[in-house]
């Protein structure tokens, strides 16, 4: 059960400063030209990736949790509005950016598989088998990720991302063209972008059932993407023109966590063989193939319903 803030959870505090920031920064309208709403999504997400870091530092799997879904936020806003954004800062940004998502997924993959196993004995976690190998590497990965947020690279990560944003070479490019995109009012220009991907999940979703792991994690993304977006546009769900969108979001988070947890078998058990080559048996608890179908079907049927919205 989460902890308050007077009780010590140093995730807390970072968690109380986003909301007040997000309670103060300025807000999203649909009349916005597209270049201001990228800043505003954009700086929120960043704040709230930098607002976490040092609580991971310290082993805080909630914090840890939260910079992962500011640095997917992140990202997927940049890909979002990448016909305006496009040019050779944002390809070094995009790289610097997939660089530290992979410190943090390799934490957060570890995380997720020793909680599976301490399901098997909550009183004695250290009696299940092989439980020590898990939280090894687990400790290995986490002083690989303290480092990683704590070096230059990090720091010069934070300092290219925001001089992009605010001034990037997107933003002063000349042309008719350019000046149309960044002037465009966001809801026209988001409500035909979100369409489209809709349309796009929905089409290849088809496909689900016959899906190997590899292309139903390609669909998981593709998910995260489209959810995420329409999140960071719920400024703008008072707008009749987005009430869809808030129905949409409903049965895309629900789809996400059925990928998710098949995603997570499939993380588990590719981590419980590599652990297996670097030392002894390892204790399965990844692969079920009736939760398998089960979770499949779940999301089938999610992605019907949300082909149903107008």
């Amino acid at each position: 059960m989460p902890l308050s803030p007077k009780s010590g959870n140093p995730a807390a505090a970072p968690a109380n400063r986003a909301q007040q920031r997000r309670d103060s920064a300025p807000r999203l309208n649909a009349a916005m030209p597209c270049d201001t709403a990228f800043r505003i999504v954009a700086r929120r997400y960043l704040a709230d990736l930098t607002a976490n870091r040092d609580a991971t530092c310290g082993g805080d799997p909630v914090a840890l949790h939260r910079m992962r879904i500011a640095l997917t936020h992140l990202r997927s806003a940049i890909l979002f509005f990448s016909p305006m954004v496009a040019d050779a800062t944002r390809t070094r940004v995009r790289a610097e950016l997939k660089w530290l998502n992979t410190h943090l997924g390799v934490m957060r993959d570890l995380d997720v598989a020793i909680e599976r196993l301490k399901k098997i004995d909550r009183r004695r976690p250290q009696a299940i088998p092989h439980y020590r190998a898990w939280t090894a590497k687990r400790a290995g990965a986490h002083r690989d990720l303290v480092r990683a947020l704590r070096s230059v690279r990090y720091r010069r990560l934070l300092k290219i991302t925001s001089d992009w944003i605010e001034r990037g070479p997107w933003s002063i490019r000349r042309g008719k063209r350019a000046a149309l995109k960044r002037a465009s009012p966001v809801e026209a220009f988001s409500l035909r972008k979100l369409r489209r991907w809709q349309e796009k999940l929905l089409k290849k979703s088809r496909k689900l059932p016959k899906m190997n792991t590899a292309k139903r994690h390609r669909l998981r993304l593709l998910n995260k993407k489209l959810s995420y977006s329409i999140g960071s546009f719920e400024d703008l769900f008072t707008n009749r023109k987005f009430s869809q969108q808030r129905k949409a979001l409903k049965y895309l988070r629900k789809a996400q966590k059925a990928l998710g947890q098949l995603n997570d078998d499939a993380r588990g058990h590719s981590l419980a063989v590599a652990l297996e080559r670097e030392g002894g048996r390892v204790h399965w608890q990844f692969l079920s193939h009736k939760r398998e179908k089960r979770l499949i079907r779940e999301t089938v049927a999610t992605y019907r319903k949300l082909a149903t919205l107008e």
